[in-house]
């Protein structure tokens, strides 16, 4: 296997082009590719470049309208809804961002949700940069039904991530906490099955309800919820503010994130945001301080969120590796 090591400026340009040699606008496109730089950059390569080719060939079948404008309504002083209009997730965040940030800070807390909607690429970097802005921010995404409820055989949730990031009082997070409903995100499940690899067998059942080391068969089965039934009710959390709430197609209803089959998935999004300072003021970052050094201070304790601090710290001075065939792959969408 042929590698090579592209910095980040380097995967945002390739990520545009392809996406603008797709069909995409300008904007959304650079919109995506700066998601799939980020995504790069904290060593999640699942999200990374290798969804590119899945983004380009999406807008070019039409299942995402590369050219969609989003559209903005305040319904309420703190409740902001975006309709996606069938195109990518990451261009209609952005579009409603302004509007919600200012609603939290006008009224201590507000709510923007997002429907007609798409994979809103890593959840966990649209609540860190919630946290960026010094406010403790709170993400919800659902999915393509993958999950099945504990003692049923039907899939009715996705993998439905939920994310939480909590400012450090300096420009930064504290703590990213990023985790699906499932033992494992199912594009890590797609990795293996494209590479032929096997998956662990607590990861995933058949399509008759048993534990699977396949992973092909796995994609057409159900994912394990973590934590068996709490996982379920995690996700079912998730289903019900970035569904229901939202007003977008239910995961049982979507069409899948991969392949061309289904039309536009029409799945959505739910933000949270509060001010500490409306609740606790300046002594909300002394409590996550001390918080923090609590966890930190144990020899063999991980903060949530420190994997991917050591990953971007590493691979913003060396570089990302990336597969040559992969570039290619992406290149075959740029412009000549």
């Amino acid at each position: 296997m042929t590698e090579t090591t592209m910095t980040l400026a380097e995967i945002e340009d390739l990520a545009r082009e392809a996406l603008e040699g797709a069909g995409a606008s300008l904007d959304n496109a650079a919109s995506v590719a700066r998601s799939t730089k980020l995504a790069e950059r904290d060593g999640i390569r699942s999200h990374g470049l290798l969804y590119v080719p899945i983004y380009a060939e999406h807008v070019a079948c039409g299942k995402v309208d590369g050219r969609a404008e989003p559209t903005v309504e305040q319904t309420r002083p703190g409740a902001i809804r975006v309709d996606a209009r069938s195109g990518f997730a990451h261009p209609a965040i952005d579009a409603g961002w302004g509007a919600f940030t200012d609603s939290v800070r006008d009224c201590g807390v507000a709510a923007m949700t997002v429907h007609n909607s798409y994979n809103c690429g890593v959840l966990g970097h649209h609540a860190e940069r919630l946290a960026e802005q010094g406010l403790l921010g709170m993400c919800f995404t659902h999915a393509p039904a993958s999950i099945a409820p504990v003692g049923g055989s039907k899939p009715v949730i996705g993998t439905n991530p939920f994310a939480v990031a909590v400012p450090d009082g300096d420009g930064g997070a504290a703590i990213v906490i990023d985790q699906s409903a499932s033992v494992i995100a199912k594009s890590e499940i797609m990795l293996r099955a494209r590479a032929g690899d096997p998956i662990e067998p607590h990861w995933a059942l058949d399509d008759q309800g048993r534990p699977t080391t396949d992973a092909a068969l796995a994609l057409k089965g159900s994912m394990a919820p973590s934590g068996g039934y709490k996982g379920f009710g995690v996700g079912l959390m998730v289903e019900i503010l970035a569904s229901c709430l939202a007003g977008a197609v239910s995961s049982r209803d979507a069409s899948p994130f991969s392949g061309t089959a289904g039309g536009p998935p029409r799945t959505g999004q739910c933000f949270i945001g509060f001010d500490p300072g409306a609740f606790v003021g300046a002594g909300f970052t002394g409590n996550i301080n001390a918080l923090v050094d609590a966890i930190d201070d144990q020899d063999e304790a991980r903060l949530p969120g420190a994997r991917r601090k050591a990953n971007r710290e590493r691979i913003e001075r060396e570089g990302a590796v990336v597969e040559a065939a992969l570039i290619e792959r992406i290149r075959e969408y740029c412009p000549s």
